[in-house]
């Protein structure tokens, strides 16, 4: 009968342990505030150039040569 009661008493202890660590779980998650967002600076931008916009630059010219069939 002693060790129904000791096997009885240990599924106990642990029960209510794991219930005390979900119940920690879940205040955590609920107490955790988001962390502010991080400010950004605006920097002066470059004015676009004044040729029309688009550029044949040499690594476009690359791009279309790779993706030729």
């Amino acid at each position: 009968m002693k060790q129904s009661q000791e096997k009885l008493a240990r599924r106990t202890v642990l029960g209510g342990a794991a219930t005390a660590g979900v119940a920690l779980g879940a205040a955590a998650l609920v107490g955790a505030r988001p962390s502010p967002a991080p400010v950004v600076e605006k920097t002066a931008q470059t004015p676009a150039p004044d040729d029309g916009g688009y550029r044949l630059t040499e690594h476009i010219q690359q791009y279309y040569a790779s993706a030729r069939i």
